[in-house]
């Protein structure tokens, strides 16, 4: 008859006897934590990945904000002209005086101090 090995424990491997399993149990530890920093080293990879994707989209977000700016402010400059203003009011009643505006001016009289 065979010899019948007690299997209580599967992952007792220092039962096996061979120096390949005594040699495995001892460097456990490191072996997990190398695996503990692969898995870190993909994760930070993944991370950077993903803000250089949200880097670029908000930068084109930017550039196309920028050119709306751009495009917003002539046009408010060229409706602000005096001409364009003057052609908007002629449908209320409203034209030019024509006269030059008048220059107020203050006399400060007064002695505060």
């Amino acid at each position: 008859m065979a010899k019948r090995r007690n299997n209580n424990n599967i992952f007792d491997l220092a039962s096996l006897g061979t120096p390949l399993a005594s040699s495995v149990l001892k460097n456990l530890p490191f072996v997990i934590f190398l695996g503990f920093l692969g898995t870190l080293y993909i994760s930070n990879i993944q991370y950077a990945e993903n803000t250089m994707r949200e880097i670029k989209h908000l930068e084109k977000e930017i550039s196309d904000l920028r050119w709306q700016y751009m495009a917003e402010k002539a046009d408010l400059m060229y409706n602000s002209k005096q001409s364009e203003v003057l052609q908007r009011v002629k449908g209320y009643g409203l034209s030019d005086s024509g006269k030059k505006p008048k220059k107020i001016v203050v006399r400060n009289d007064w002695n505060l101090e």
